[in-house]
């Protein structure tokens, strides 16, 4: 689980990482290509030039709603994409670490907890017949052969099955908080990143707030400009780790549900093994 943990986050920060080269990677306009072309050409060819001019500018808006009619998907990224390094590579940064490697944490719990959950009833009732008919190794061979902390909890009761139901009681109860820790393993992380993901964006906002003022007092002018692109790309830190905290939240709360029904089936299991062994040992 831990080499699967540390590739999923290397996965994320890598993916991290190439949206900003990407971003980094200089792109020619249509400003810049048709400023080369008016450089290059000599001014007595501008007139004969016009009409083609003239038909390029009527068909880009066409053009331009074809690739938006068929690629709506990536019109939408590449926005995303846009206000993601509009807010500014430091605290966006912070913000999509703690996004990844919450994410890595909640991955590795819902594969384990997946890994954990057993049928619980179908278990008792193999370990239900092979004491029925006084075979106590077939029912601690089931529980061997089967994943999970159920059936690991069951194995640590018939193991005692001959020192008495009280010293059964105790070892399950024991065994049921050690399995029981072991399921949350890794859960106060997320709750950590959870915290940590909208703070990080409030830091960022108070920061280019600080900044924006800054500017202000630098070019003694309150300009609408200078303010409302401080306050934007102040602003889009927070709203991303907002956005952060509620998809762990999300993915946290279902790993909550998962781990409150393992826990069921333990406490369940533990006393139907409690009473199968005591109608064992009446037999006996």
């Amino acid at each position: 689980m831990k080499k699967l943990f540390a590739i999923v986050a290397m996965l994320g920060l890598f993916a991290t990482a190439q949206v900003y080269a990407q971003d980094a990677t200089p792109v020619a306009t249509s400003e810049d290509a048709v400023t080369a072309i008016s450089d290059s050409t000599p001014n007595d060819s501008v007139p004969a030039e016009a009409p083609v001019a003239e038909e390029a500018t009527e068909e880009a808006p066409a053009a331009e709603e074809a690739v938006v009619a068929e690629g709506g998907i990536l019109g939408v990224h590449k926005g995303l994409k846009t206000k993601f390094i509009e807010g500014g590579p430091e605290f966006m940064a912070l913000v999509s670490i703690a996004l990844v490697i919450g994410l890595a944490f909640c991955i590795e719990r819902i594969i384990y907890l997946s890994l954990a959950k057993v049928n619980a009833k179908k278990l008792m009732g193999a370990i239900a017949d092979a004491l029925s008919k006084g075979d106590v190794e077939a029912a601690k061979e089931i529980c061997r052969n089967t994943a999970g902390p159920v059936a690991s909890i069951c194995y640590q009761g018939l193991l005692r099955i001959d020192e008495g139901l009280d010293t059964v009681e105790r070892s399950v109860v024991s065994y049921g908080s050690l399995q029981s820790a072991m399921l949350e393993k890794g859960c106060s992380w997320i709750t950590l990143f959870i915290a940590m993901a909208p703070s990080l964006g409030f830091l960022g906002t108070v920061i280019g707030m600080v900044m924006a003022f800054d500017t202000i007092q630098r070019e003694g002018d309150i300009s609408p400009t200078i303010v409302a692109g401080g306050m934007k790309v102040a602003l889009i830190t927070t709203i991303y780790g907002i956005i952060v905290a509620l998809i762990l939240q999300v993915f946290y709360n279902f790993i909550l549900t998962k781990i409150e029904a393992i826990v069921a089936d333990m406490e369940d299991s533990s006393i139907t093994l409690l009473d199968l062994l005591t109608k064992y040992n009446l037999k006996k």
